[in-house]
């Protein structure tokens, strides 16, 4: 049953500024809102424009003239282990905070909220061996090639996965030696706020960390800050755009992981009843609300009937309903303002000629999860990120067409290739711009580079190669003695 209260938090009326709870400089505050119900759960303290400005000097400060980024490497990850240890602890109340701020199911929820702690246990593996200084020979001595904390990290994360997304930035930013300030979109900062609770409880420095939970308004002014020296931001590729915009007007250092439209090509090898179900499965993560889901499916011209009529079958047996209950599968999108743009996505499709086999029902902040049939790709529905259970089926008639169509979108960031041939396998995702392609579906997965191309984003999270994008590469030469 959905709750209509909610008491996850110590301080909900309160703000995580360089690592205190401390008073807003106003009485502004958000109602989170549960999807399902439309319920006020709880009210958050809201950061205005004295209280941004309060982070951004406390970690400027930490960053030029407190311990954080002079600590030895080991020194800071001995902190993230206790940080890793107290997010464990409260891994069934970020669940809990996730199913109850955006509607996905418990079952999922449980799951995956495990994510942030593994994420952050990836990366203190990842900058235990991790290149922070090198000697190499140069002419007349040595060249030691040090990398240095890149600065203060502004990281803005969206609704869909706030905990995991935001520690795909916090993690390799502190491992590094950054300071940094979180802002996490104002419909879900639930988990997030659990994650500032055991962030205090790991004893980082003062001003080290701040999580501010703030309109968009206020991200507006923590990007353009010039003392901000890195943004950090998983969103859509519009808002990233003008992000990147706004950071190059200083050439501020930025890394984006933005939006998706990612194809599943279907080979004639491959079993359609061994296929559906990794299917339905990539195309319905968090309620359709996944910028990795497959939400493409090519599939050759004489299979596609059979294709459809069992994905058809495979999504009607979905519940669909209330996200706290174990059966569900599929639960509410997170706002009315979602539900009306994926309702204008199906009404899109239908006007434009693709067929559609099931669903297109809205009621409220419910999508049934719905299909379409034979679309092809200068549809609205296969070029743009819906961002709703809703999937597209595209017939091809050669290899060649199939690998084109996956290629012809503005993304490049996730992808699948069905089929029994690895070798296969392999040729084909040489050839598909993006920066996941998988056999079968199995991808992407924690611990291993997670980004796109095109407008996809910038850059790599989840693994060692993100400590790169929180780096500056400095040469120090050394003359031999004489």
């Amino acid at each position: 049953m959905v709750p209509t209260k909610l008491s996850l938090l110590s301080h909900p009326d309160r703000l995580f500024i360089g690592g205190q709870w401390v008073e807003p400089s106003t009485g502004a505050s958000f109602p989170i809102t549960n999807p399902a119900s439309g319920a006020t759960m709880t009210v958050i303290a809201e950061a205005r424009e004295a209280d941004i400005d309060r982070a951004i000097a406390a970690a400027d400060m930490a960053f030029r003239e407190g311990a954080w980024p002079r600590m030895a490497p080991a020194e800071r990850l001995a902190v993230l282990r206790r940080w890793a240890d107290a997010i464990e602890a409260r891994t069934l109340d970020i669940a809990t905070a996730h199913t109850a701020q955006i509607g996905i199911p418990i079952s999922f929820s449980r799951r995956v909220a495990g994510g942030a702690a593994a994420s952050l246990r990836h990366m203190i593996q990842a900058a235990e061996t991790y290149p922070f200084e090198a000697e190499r020979p140069a002419a007349g001595g040595i060249a030691r090639v040090i990398r240095e904390p890149v600065g203060v990290v502004a990281a803005i994360v969206p609704w869909n996965y706030p905990s995991l997304l935001a520690m795909n930035k916090m993690a390799p930013a502190l491992a590094a030696g950054c300071t940094v300030i979180v802002k996490p979109s104002p419909e879900a900062p639930l988990d997030c706020l659990i994650l500032a609770e055991c962030a205090e409880q790991a004893g980082f420095p003062d001003g080290v960390l701040s999580l501010l939970t703030a309109g968009r308004d206020m991200g507006e002014r923590l990007i353009s800050d010039p003392r901000i020296d890195k943004v950090s931001f998983t969103g859509s590729t519009a808002a990233g755009k003008h992000i990147a915009a706004r950071c190059m007007e200083r050439v501020a250092r930025v890394t984006l992981e933005l939006g998706g439209k990612s194809a599943a090509i279907l080979l004639d090898d491959f079993p359609i009843a061994a296929a559906v179900p990794m299917l339905v499965g990539q195309s319905t993560l968090f309620n359709g609300q996944a910028c990795m889901g497959l939400t493409r499916v090519l599939v050759s011209r004489p299979r596609q009937e059979e294709l459809v009529t069992a994905l058809a079958a495979a999504y009607r047996s979905l519940k669909t309903g209330d996200p706290f209950d174990e059966e569900t599968r599929i639960g509410p999108v997170a706002s009315p303002v979602q539900a009306a743009r994926v309702a204008a996505y199906i009404e899109a499709g239908k006007e434009q000629g693709a067929r559609l086999i099931t669903g297109g029902t809205v009621q409220g902040c419910f999508i049934e999860p719905t299909l379409f049939a034979d679309v092809t790709n200068e549809m609205r529905i296969a070029r743009e990120e819906i961002f709703g259970p809703v999937l597209v089926v595209l017939p091809y008639d050669s290899l060649d067409q199939a690998i084109a169509m996956a290629n012809d979108s503005p993304y490049g960031l996730n992808g699948a290739v069905f089929t029994t041939d690895q070798t296969q396998a392999v040729a084909i995702a040489r050839r598909i711009r993006s920066g996941t392609v998988a056999q079968n579906g199995m991808g992407p997965q924690a611990g291993q580079p997670f980004g796109g191309f095109k407008q996809s984003g910038i850059g790599r999270e989840g693994s060692a190669e993100a400590l790169d994008h929180y780096t500056e590469i400095k040469t120090i030469y050394l003359s031999q003695p004489a």
